[in-house]
């Protein structure tokens, strides 16, 4: 679309809005407009097709506090109050295009246009300066042992990332010549096309690969990518409590930006090494004891070890079941607010796998002595309900 074409257009008429209409009634009245035309709700219907093209188009202009301005400011320069006027003949006769001061549509340098940029240029890029570039995130591993997990640890870690080449400082270009802007993108990097509707496609520029600068003389080293290898050292700090497979970010420390751009993050995924005695249940820890028999059935006090502390006593009540949990407060894991998860300690009823003797008589005397009570009368009972 050329730069008369734009100008011809009101797209506050469009839209039925005035001149000073705030974004929010463009909004509403591109949405009542837009609801009204489309061609799902018109199928078949040209006309409401063409109007809902010019309303998307009128909202892209209007809804953009840049773009408005810069149009707004066009038309006033060149139309006044009452908006562009069309090709006028001169005093000699000589017919003129408003369309000429700005360059032909084909891209031609030298017009107004050049001066304008913004909206107005062709091909639906918008000229501008190459952009400052945020270097790529990087991801890591940390390997810790269960103990540093849950008390916080240093780890140092060697790092090889992408970063801007040593030769050429990242230009790309040969020592002495300069990268030039790309004449396709104009230094963004990136093409929008449009179908002349409401649906746009931006993606990467072809031509510059995505770079918004094309190098006419590559650099030797880097073969005119402007990109390097460097490695690196770090001392990284785990936070206490980090769990297994958890994903650390550090703004900040990942690949230098391209032109000033700011570097990416680094992002450490933390694998915990498991403890060959304590497992672990958000601040918890866990810990499987055996208890002999008699000590379940009888009741006793048990020693209990602990994480990196004194072991502690628990007490088993008489008659305790196989699998039964005690906790032990304050014997855990780190809280972010400096106090202690608790250990939860589960009883492992140990029957022997040989018996002395005295054993088996005293087991056969409690056998004799419970004749009578089946355990499993219960679960008869149930089955035939």
């Amino acid at each position: 679309m050329s730069t008369t074409d734009w100008l011809q257009k009101d797209f506050y008429q469009v839209l039925g809005v005035g001149k000073d209409a705030d974004a929010d009634d463009i909004k509403k009245a591109y949405r009542k407009l837009a609801r009204a035309n489309h061609p799902d709700s018109k199928p078949g219907d040209a006309a409401a097709e063409e109007r809902f093209k010019s309303i998307s188009e009128a909202y892209s202009v209007l809804s953009d506090p840049a773009k408005r301005k810069e149009y707004d400011e066009t038309r006033s320069m060149f139309g006044g109050a009452g908006g562009f006027r069309p090709p006028q003949r001169g005093a000699g006769g000589t017919t003129f295009d408003l369309g000429d001061l700005f360059g032909n549509a084909g891209g031609g340098s030298g017009g107004l246009g050049d001066l304008l940029g913004g909206i107005f240029t062709s091909g639906g890029t918008r000229r501008t300066t190459a952009q400052p570039r945020r270097g790529a995130d990087v991801e890591t591993e940390a390997s810790i042992s269960f103990r540093d997990a849950l008390d916080g640890v240093t780890v140092p870690l060697r790092m090889t990332s992408d970063t801007a080449c040593a030769s050429c400082s990242g230009t790309g270009a040969r020592s002495g010549t300069v990268p030039t802007v790309c004449a396709y993108c104009h230094g963004t990097g990136m093409q929008t096309t449009s179908d002349g509707g409401a649906f746009a496609m931006t993606e990467p520029c072809r031509h510059c690969r995505g770079r918004g600068l094309v190098v006419e003389d590559p650099c030797p080293t880097c073969l005119g990518s402007g990109r390097g290898t460097s490695t690196r050292t770090m001392q990284v700090r785990i936070p206490a409590g980090v769990r297994d497979g958890q994903r650390i970010r550090l703004k900040g420390k990942g690949v230098p930006g391209e032109r000033g751009g700011p570097a990416g993050d680094l992002y450490v995924v933390v694998q915990v090494a498991a403890h060959p005695l304590f497992g672990r249940t958000g601040d918890n820890l866990t810990l499987a004891v055996p208890v002999s028999f008699h000590e379940a059935a009888l009741g006793a006090e048990i020693s209990v070890p602990t994480l990196g502390g004194a072991p502690v006593t628990l007490r088993v009540p008489a008659g305790t079941p196989n699998g039964r949990t005690f906790r032990v407060k304050g014997r855990g894991g780190p809280r972010r607010d400096g106090s202690r998860g608790d250990l939860l300690v589960t009883v492992d009823v140990v029957v022997p796998k040989s018996l002395t003797d005295a054993s088996r008589e005293a087991l056969e005397a409690l056998r004799s002595s419970t004749d009578g009570a089946d355990p499993r009368a219960a679960l008869f009972a149930r089955a035939g309900e």
